[in-house]
């Protein structure tokens, strides 16, 4: 069945269609009313208890109140005006005292009717104060205003009417000052004066409070003047409100000054005080005068709060000193107070920050230990410190605790998943967790987008990252300069610069500012396809368009024309960047230097080199991997390895390229020890071999397995061929070289070799290397399996692709939908339509896709551009009759391909 427009589909509907529907509305229909009868049927029951004597030691009332709900107490009591005031106290008060019960303003309000009614007053007065202070958001503060004027008005019944005394004014006041309802404030201190209620102190100082929250410190001004005029002082909470009104107007000085006059005024000084004042200089960076006023407190015979050291580990933390912190934090445990969530969620985030993920898991361990509950926070601290470190499945699994403990995900912690998926380049995963957000209601935001169609284009898939952008359109989500961002950068490194080009000179017609980035990665984009006059170009346009260049803008012109063998347009550009203010950064001196090594002018390269030092920068392992690449060139490897040396000595570590650089130089000289020792040194150093690095010791090899069958000494091999002669006898003298020297071979050796056959569709090979991996104890990884099935798809062995992907899941690994797509494709095209249609099938109801995604890769890239329409259409309604719903741009987008 074809995907047809709504209309023409609801004109061939049978009258059947519409009574199933009648039928499911009546059933929901017939649930939601056995619903309220199953509701007021409790409440029924928990009235006929209550109205029994003895009541509270009834064995059925306690076995009921662990089912009792906020909810059931409004519903009774509002539905039995007439029950005893006394009983409604006592069982309020019975169920106040569970752990995990807590009244709502509701249940409160169902409560003060009773009391009312019965002229109770002394106790409605508790009550009602009990409930203000009970409002846990801006909602239930409304609710409680509401209420209250309700109580307040003079025409209302006899019934419900019980003036507001001053205490309830006040405490109705601090809530709304809580919630920042500053306008709603200021009506109910007016209706106080209306009421002929004098305002005291307390009054007062919540008008202040409130404005100050705000930063409005002139209105507080205001309301300090009317505490004068009414014969009152202000107080330490007036003056504590003073400080912190100035310190959220970024005014920390003048803090000072109303802090420095309180003892002046008579005033003691609090630890709020001082906590406010402390803050406000952490929020300006002034931390050395924070941690001063710290060491102070004691002065004023104040000792700091969980807050104070909360807010100091915070700026600490921010700033990078986090030696500092941690001693604060031990200090903190030491004077016996308790750190809350907030403190432990600054530490773990400042971990996170600097890289030390373990550390930070540790301390949400600690938190369980000490029963300190985490919060959504806390946790999106640690799954964005996983993710940022590529360990995105132990971020999972920090996602999974909270879903065990409750704590509702937020908009931010899935964007951190999904950057965390994109980022390991597993847009799969990221677009099913898309689909999870808007199942939770919550709405995507231009940054989820943006992190998805950043993750497609990482993927080369410029085609869904523009499909994307329709979805973002079709949403209502605004695009800014950083959703295009991703797509210019795509399209130049596929060298599609010139489409990139007009995509941005469309920019102003969609209203949007080309920003320095874009110029930058434009820029690059030329000098990446040998159009050097085009990047100096687009770099002089931008000048004139008032774009300022960054410093990563002059780094680029400076690389192209490194590249391009100008040196001294290069430096030339290196003297601009200083005369408009950047300081040239280490990358800026490495490209230089590598510019000038091509040329092997070291004594040039070393008097930058000197000039880095003297300046105070610090050399990075590119710097010290230039001049390695220029010295084993040269064979000059005493001076390679003792810069290797010093470069380890000042903690600068190799990666994998300098240890490569070596490897590859040791066998063109013929020293094949020491080449295998350096693998040796590599592996012992945590640094993977990369694919590259086993290609060029494979390529070493076969030379020299060529070189003694011909007896031919100048034999050598182009790399890209490497993978087309390697043999599984080369394989094995590989592992045995390195088994020799002490380096096992291990998944990521055989993943590399794998994919290099698999390259060459040199399946046999393959499978033959994962047959002794195997025997060897190791476990084949999701790329290895990844390359088999691309390797055998390719070579139309679509039952052994099968045989893979199943494999995949059953070790719980989810192949990515383009692996699918190419056996279904596949098996599509050689006519097996049932079998294509049966794993189809099996990819629904195994795993989660994004149906967007699916239809993107399955219909529109696949099935549609073999011309298989009806087949196409039938696998959407499978899809459709699963539960997958397309967004309208979808389906648009379908339809239109589709021709119908």
């Amino acid at each position: 069945m074809m995907i047809r427009s709504t209309s023409t589909s609801i004109l061939k509907q049978s009258p059947n269609h519409f009574i199933i529907k009648f039928k499911s509305l009546s059933s929901l229909l017939h649930s939601a009313l056995s619903t309220i009868e199953e509701e007021e049927d409790f409440t029924s029951h928990l009235l006929s208890l209550l109205s029994s004597p003895n009541w509270q030691k009834s064995p059925r009332i306690k076995s009921l109140i662990p089912s009792i709900a906020p909810s059931h107490i409004t519903s009774l009591f509002n539905n039995n005006p007439n029950l005893k005031p006394q009983t409604a106290i006592d069982f309020f008060n019975l169920m106040s005292q569970r752990s995990d019960f807590k009244p709502s303003v509701e249940s409160f309000a169902s409560l003060v009717r009773i009391l009312i009614k019965n002229r109770l007053f002394n106790s409605v007065e508790k009550i009602r104060i009990s409930m203000v202070k009970a409002c846990v958001t801006d909602e239930d503060a409304r609710f409680v205003l509401g209420f209250l004027r309700k109580m307040n008005v003079d025409g209302v019944s006899e019934e419900f009417k019980f003036k507001l005394s001053v205490r309830c004014y006040n405490t109705l006041l601090m809530c709304l000052s809580r919630f920042l309802m500053i306008d709603d404030m200021k009506c109910v201190f007016l209706e106080m004066l209306d009421d002929e209620i004098m305002p005291n102190i307390y009054t007062y100082n919540s008008m202040v409070n409130g404005y100050c929250k705000l930063g409005k410190v002139d209105v507080a001004g205001l309301y300090v003047s009317k505490i004068v005029r009414a014969g009152l002082s202000p107080d330490t909470h007036t003056y504590t409100s003073l400080i912190l009104g100035h310190c959220r107007n970024k005014d920390v000085d003048s803090a000072y000054k109303v802090f420095d006059v309180m003892p002046k005024k008579g005033c003691r000084r609090n630890e709020v005080s001082y906590t406010n004042l402390i803050h406000g200089f952490c929020e300006e960076a002034r931390i050395d005068e924070a941690l001063r006023l710290f060491h102070r407190m004691g002065d004023d015979n104040c000792f700091p709060t969980v807050r104070t050291f909360t807010v100091l580990i915070s700026a600490l933390s921010r700033l990078g000193r986090t030696a500092e912190a941690w001693k604060l934090f031990r200090e903190m445990n030491e004077r016996g107070c308790e750190p809350n969530a907030h403190t432990y969620t600054v530490l773990i985030d400042g971990f996170c920050k600097e890289r030390k993920v373990d550390e930070a898991r540790n301390l949400l361990d600690v938190m369980e230990e000490k029963r300190v509950a985490g919060t959504v926070v806390t946790y999106n601290a640690l799954i964005d410190g996983y993710c940022k470190e590529g360990k995105v499945e132990d971020a999972v699994k920090v996602f999974e605790i909270m879903e065990q403990k409750e704590i509702k995900p937020s908009v931010r912690t899935y964007n951190e998943l999904i950057g965390g998926y994109c980022k390991v380049n597993n847009a799969n995963k990221a677009m099913a967790l898309l689909d999870k957000m808007m199942k939770l209601k919550l709405s995507p935001t231009v940054v989820t987008y943006n992190l998805l169609v950043s993750g497609h284009c990482k993927h080369k898939d410029v085609d869904n990252a523009y499909r994307l952008i329709g979805l973002m359109k079709e949403n209502g989500v605004v695009l800014d300069e950083w959703t295009y961002g991703a797509l210019i950068q795509a399209l130049c490194s596929r060298g599609s610069v010139e489409e990139a080009h007009e995509l941005v000179n469309s920019f102003k017609v969609k209203g949007l500012k080309v920003n320095e980035v874009l110029y930058t990665t434009l820029i690059d984009g030329y000098f990446q396809i040998g159009k050097a006059d085009n990047g100096l170009t687009l770099f002089n346009k931008m000048l004139i368009n008032d774009c300022l260049p960054n410093s990563l803008t002059y780094n680029v012109l400076i690389h192209g024309l490194c590249k391009e063998d100008k040196i001294q347009e290069a430096s030339v550009f290196i003297g601009k960047m200083i005369k408009v203010g950047f300081k040239p950064q280490i990358t800026t001196f490495t490209i230089l230097i590598e510019g000038l090594l091509k040329r092997y002018d070291f004594v040039d390269a070393h008097k930058v080199f000197i000039e880095i030092v003297s300046s105070g920068l610090k050399p990075d392992v590119c710097t010290y991997t230039s001049f390695i690449l220029a010295y084993c060139s040269q064979e000059m490897f005493e001076e390679a390895e003792g810069l290797m040396n010093d470069m380890m000595v000042v903690g600068v570590e190799p990666d994998t390229t300098t240890y490569t650089i070596f490897i590859d130089s040791y066998f063109r000289a013929g020293k094949i020890d020491s080449a295998f020792d350096v693998l040796k040194r590599m592996m012992d150093a945590k640094c993977e071999p990369s694919h590259h690095t086993y290609a060029i010791i494979v390529k070493h090899l076969l030379v020299l397995q060529q070189r003694e069958k011909v007896k031919f000494q100048n034999f050598d091999l182009n790399i890209g061929n490497v993978w087309k002669l390697m043999d599984l006898e080369t394989a094995m003298e590989l592992f045995s070289e390195m088994v020799k020297r002490g380096c096992e071979p291990n998944v990521k050796t055989f993943e590399a070799l794998i994919f290099g056959l698999c390259r060459e569709s040199r399946f046999e090979g393959a499978c033959r290397l994962v047959s002794h991996m195997l025997t060897k104890g190791l476990v084949p990884n999701e790329h290895i399996y990844t390359s088999l099935v691309y390797c055998s798809c390719s070579l139309r062995m679509f039952d052994k692709a099968l045989t893979l992907l199943n494999t995949m899941i059953e070790n719980r690994i989810l192949p990515h939908l383009e692996l699918y797509k190419l056996l279904i494709c596949g098996l599509y095209d050689e006519g097996k339509h049932e079998k294509g249609k049966e794993v189809f099938c099996s990819l629904l109801d195994g795993h989660k896709y994004n149906a967007d995604e699916v239809a993107w890769k399955f219909f529109l890239d696949g099935l549609l551009k073999q011309g298989l329409v009806n087949e196409c259409s039938e696998l959407a309604d499978v899809m459709k009759d699963k539960g997958y719903h397309f967004n309208p741009h979808t389906s648009l987008i379908l339809v239109e391909n589709m021709g119908v």
